[in-house]
C-alpha cells in the first residue's frame, strides 16, 4: 500500500515546478538572444533563487516524514542503505543533465547542479536525524553563515561542491553544499515540529482542493517535469524563432 502523501506538500512543490518553468523559459529566451531579458538580477533572479529555495526546504521536510515511517519497518545498515541508494541515484541523474549540458553547452555545463545536490543532500540527512529542532535550526544558520564565506573564497575545483570555485568557473546550474544545505536542515527541524511522527500535525482538509490539484499532480512529478521541461521550451523557441537554438543541433 502506498504511503499517505500530504497535498499541501506537492501544492508547494508544484508551485515551485511552475515557477521553474517560468523562469527557464525566460533565462532560454535570454540565453539565445530571442528577448533581452535580465536575468541575473531584479525579479527573474528572486525567483530563481526562491524556487531553488521551495525545492530544497521541501527535501527536509520530505527526508523526516519519509524516514520517520520507514524506520518502523528498516533499521541500522538497511535503513541507512535506503537514504544512500535514494541520494546516489539522484546525484546519477544529475550526472545526466552534466553529461547533456557538457555536450551541447560545453563552456557553461553544469557541474554540481540541484540534482547533484539534493543526491549528496539525502546521503548525509540521516546524519541530522538525532537532532532535536533547536539543534537542526541552529546548525541551519551555520551551514548558512558557512556558505557566505566559503563563497568568498576561490580555489580548485575539487572544492566546487562545497561552495568553493575558480574565478573563472561558470555554470548554468550550481548549487553547493553551503549554504544551501542549511535550507534542507531548515526542512527537517520544520518537518519535525509540523509533522511529528511522520503524521501531520495540523488541521486541514483531508482531500486537496479542487484549485489545487493540477498544482499537486505537477508536485508529485516533479523530477519527471524537470528532465521534460527543457527539451520542451527549446523545441517551443526553435518553432517560434527559428534559427535561434540551431547550435544545439
Amino acid at each position: 500500500m502506498p504511503a499517505e502523501r500530504y497535498w499541501e506538500i506537492d501544492l508547494a512543490r508544484g508551485i515551485a515546478v511552475v515557477t521553474m518553468i517560468l523562469f527557464h523559459s525566460a533565462f532560454d529566451l535570454n540565453f539565445f538572444g530571442v528577448l533581452p531579458l535580465d536575468v541575473s538580477s531584479g525579479f527573474l533572479r528572486m525567483l530563481a533563487y526562491l524556487t531553488a529555495s521551495t525545492f530544497i526546504f521541501l527535501v527536509g521536510v520530505s527526508f523526516t516524514i519519509s524516514y520517520t515511517r520507514t524506520a518502523r519497518l528498516l533499521a541500522g545498515r538497511d535503513l541507512t542503505l535506503k537514504y544512500v541508494r535514494r541520494g546516489l541515484s539522484i546525484f546519477g541523474y544529475g550526472l545526466v543533465i552534466t553529461a547533456v549540458t557538457w555536450l551541447f553547452l560545453p563552456s557553461v555545463y553544469v557541474v554540481f547542479g540541484i540534482l547533484h545536490f539534493i543526491g549528496v543532500a539525502i546521503v548525509l540527512a540521516p546524519l541530522f536525524v538525532r537532532f532535536d529542532t533547536e539543534k537542526l535550526i541552529v546548525a541551519s544558520i551555520a551551514c548558512i553563515i558557512a556558505g557566505y564565506v566559503t563563497n568568498a573564497v576561490s580555489g580548485p575545483w575539487p572544492l566546487l561542491w562545497l561552495g568553493i570555485h575558480p574565478e573563472s568557473f561558470a555554470s548554468l546550474d550550481y548549487v553547493p553544499l553551503l549554504p544551501w544545505f542549511g535550507l534542507v536542515l531548515a526542512g527537517m527541524a520544520c518537518g519535525y515540529l509540523f509533522y511529528p511522527d511522520g503524521k501531520r500535525g495540523f488541521a486541514l482538509p483531508v482531500a486537496e482542493p479542487a484549485f489545487a490539484r493540477p498544482l499537486e499532480f505537477l508536485g508529485r512529478h516533479s523530477l519527471f517535469i524537470y528532465f521534460l521541461h527543457q527539451p520542451l521550451i527549446l523545441l517551443l523557441i526553435a518553432v517560434l524563432a527559428p534559427g535561434a537554438v540551431t547550435g544545439l543541433w
